[in-house]
């Protein structure tokens, strides 16, 4: 029989060697265990079942098949060629993708790590060794665990202090959230009013009191506390700048570091410190007879203009406020040049020539009054230019007014523009209701309608006029969003249409569709809202006025309804059975001038086309009141379609098979001018490859070839 090596079994494999488990253990300590090949495995297996087996033999039986014993190791040899051949698969089954371990995380990874190096590592110690072998690998596999164990509890403190740092952070955060001014409320726009008051004083008295020394002199404690006071109030605004928020994505800021980054980044942040610089120290030097030196102060006066546009959007006057702030400046700019004008004049000397502010020594000149009032006129009349005043003597004189000259012409042809413009903005709404009656009356000289009725509809304006109902409310919202435009007609019309008994259970989405759909309509005195027989169309629901339910004469009053009243539910819906149909069954005229909400029928087919089983409940009420007032036909109700339905049904169908006739037309013509075209190209070029060949054409030679087409043609 023939001879099997062990060593020459699996050519180019490692040779069979038994390996000490020291250096398997530094092998799985450092990481290095790799897979055996099959060849290995068998060679090992092989080695160690010869080795059970025949320890009793010499080294030539046991590689061999023949002498005695021989089926015997032949029957153990296949036995335990098909245990290795199970587990070595069942092994393989049990391998884990190389792919997956790097994608699974750090800790999945190590555990999966240190549980194949203990597989591993068992599987190699199953050598031939003994007892002691086996209890060598049970302490082994026992350290494992209890390294295991530790790095397990070391996990465990580690997360834990991650999530007690994580909870930390938490209360950080909370911490930083402190107490934040929101822009756009009340309590930021009184501050506005407080912070308005320092910086307008500084901006009318500073220089008035640096010009007049008088006024500095006799009120001096006055002016001393009114300074500190406002700079009380700068520092206290600094910390409100500090605590004002703003809107990052849509949120209000409220980290403590991210607003005080903010501001401190802008420009404002630096004029707001430069208007607190303490320069009015220099008195200590120079004496309190210097205002001027507190002129940084008016460095503030961008919270002047914020106060004046955060008025102007909360007034209900915006128009009249604008006025008056174009008014307030006028006044500040002739202020100041008049405090100019003065201190030019105490520069040059009083009375030198005629143009200075005359000598203070003459009692009528030297009161504090008069050389104010007349340093206010000459500038009054010096920038409005409407006045004459005495000419200039000096160079600096002549440079002075021409300066003022510019100033005036510049400031106000600007102001005098925006008054107008506010002006006519006030009336402009008079004069497009102006414009409409004009029209109308026109309209009915030329068409030559009767006086009676010519008087009825300019008496319908004057009262749409007096009574403010001529805005257009789609006009008026139509820059809203959907949700706020729905809101307000929440607000204004959903307690009127609740009255409606039809409408009183349906869902708060149907309402709000039919709210947005509600139509003002003013009727004048002895206007019939509708008659008898009339196809019912809308539904109406009064809103103010009275209206009276009359007889075919139109005088005799059955019913008064009033305020809340609604008629014309019924018809809109249409009712199967209906013994009346959609046709009214009543006149009802309006007394006096009355205020109508108007819901049309197609409206609310509209709005119920999203709520069927809301169209279902409205039809049955419908229908219940009708059969309270014995109005309905049961057995037409039971019966099918009813056929002016269908006849609407088809008018709609051709309504809409029209429309689309028409657009396919549009789209037929287009397709046949576009089919010209390609078929004229495609000419084109068929004449220039018959030319020229299959070759392609130069730029120029196509070009010189156009002229001579466009003869041909």
């Amino acid at each position: 029989m023939a001879k099997i090596n062990t060593q020459h079994s699996c050519p180019g494999m490692h040779r069979l060697t038994v390996r000490t488990t020291d250096e398997d253990i530094e092998r799985i300590e450092n990481g290095y265990i790799r897979t055996h090949s099959m060849c290995e495995d068998a060679s090992s297996e092989l080695q160690r079942v010869i080795s059970v087996g025949g320890r009793h033999l010499s080294e030539s039986q046991t590689s061999s098949f023949t002498g005695t014993g021989a089926m015997a190791r032949l029957s153990r040899f296949v036995i335990s060629v098909r245990s290795w051949a199970t587990r070595h698969l069942h092994h393989e089954d049990q391998r884990p993708d190389s792919f997956l371990e790097r994608i699974r995380g750090p800790e999945l990874i190590e555990v999966s790590s240190r549980q194949s190096n203990i597989r591993s590592f068992l599987g190699i110690r199953e050598r031939p060794g003994g007892v002691n072998s086996k209890k060598e690998e049970k302490k082994e596999v026992k350290e494992e665990k209890k390294e295991e164990k530790k790095e397990e509890k070391k996990e465990e403190k580690k997360e834990e202090k991650k999530d007690d740092k994580k909870d930390d952070k938490k209360k950080e955060e909370k911490k930083k959230e402190i107490f934040v001014i929101d822009p756009s409320s009340n309590i930021y726009y009184h501050w506005l009013t407080i912070i308005a008051a320092p910086v307008f004083y500084n901006w009318c008295m500073l220089v008035c009191r640096a010009c007049f020394d008088e006024l500095q002199f006799d009120h001096i404690k006055l002016w001393l506390f009114l300074d500190y006071g406002s700079d009380i109030i700068y520092v206290l605004d600094i910390f409100v700048r500090f605590r004002t928020g703003f809107l990052e994505q849509g949120l209000l800021v409220q980290d403590e570091k991210k607003l005080r980054d903010y501001y401190t980044k802008t420009m404002q942040f630096k004029l707001d410190v430069l208007s607190l610089l303490p320069t009015d120290l220099a008195y200590l030097k120079l004496g309190l007879n210097y205002p001027e030196l507190r002129f940084n102060r008016l460095l503030r006066i961008s919270r002047l203009f914020e106060f004046f546009d955060r008025t102007e959007t909360r007034t209900n006057y915006p128009n009249m406020f604008r006025i008056g702030n174009l008014v307030l400046y006028i006044l500040i700019i002739i202020h100041w040049n008049a405090c100019i004008y003065f201190a030019i004049s105490k520069l040059i000397g009083f009375g030198t020539d005629s143009w200075v502010y005359p000598n203070v020594s003459i009692p009528e000149y030297g009161r504090l009054s008069r050389k104010y009032i007349y340093s206010l006129y000459w500038s009054t009349l010096t920038l409005t230019t409407i006045g004459e005043t005495p000419p200039p003597v000096k160079d600096e004189e002549y440079l002075f007014v021409v300066i003022d000259f510019l100033v005036g012409v510049l400031i106000f042809a600007t102001i005098v523009g925006n008054v107008g413009s506010m002006i006519s903005n006030m009336n402009a709404s008079r004069a497009e209701f102006q414009a409409k009656v004009d029209s109308i009356k026109q309209y009915m000289h030329f068409r030559k309608v009767t006086k009676d009725l010519e008087a009825r509809v300019i008496k319908w304006f004057d009262y749409l006029w007096t009574n403010k109902k001529t805005v257009d409310e789609k006009e008026v919202l139509k820059n809203l969003p959907d949700k706020l435009k729905a809101e307000i007609a929440i607000n204004v019309h959903l307690d009127t249409l609740k009255k409606v008994r039809i409408f009183q259970d349906c869902e708060a989405g149907l309402l709000i569709e039919l709210v947005l759909k509600l139509k003002p309509t003013v009727f004048s005195p002895g206007d019939y809202i509708c008659k008898k027989g009339d196809i019912g169309r809308e539904m109406y629901i009064i809103k103010e006025g009275k209206l009276a339910v009359v007889a075919d004469d139109g005088i005799t009053q059955f019913v008064v309804l009033s305020d809340g009243s609604y008629f014309g539910e019924i018809s809109i819906l249409n009712i199967k059975g209906s013994k009346s149909g959609n046709r009214r069954t009543a006149n009802i005229r309006s007394i006096g001038y009355s205020d109508l909400f108007c819901l049309s029928k197609d409206d609310l087919m509209e709005a119920l086309t999203e709520y069927p089983e809301a169209k279902k409940a409205l039809e049955e009420k419908g229908r219940q009141i009708l059969m309270k007032d014995n109005l309905i036909d049961e057995e037409a109700a039971k019966a099918g379609a009813d056929p002016k339905d269908l006849e609407e049904k088809v008018e709609k169908l051709e309504t809409a098979l029209d429309v689309l006739q028409t657009r396919f037309a549009r789209l037929l013509a287009e397709y046949t001018s576009s089919q010209q075209k390609v078929k004229q190209r495609l000419a084109r070029v068929e004449t220039r490859v018959k030319k020229y060949g299959s070759g392609t054409l130069s730029v120029g030679e196509a070009e010189a070839e156009k002229p001579e087409e466009e003869k041909k043609q």
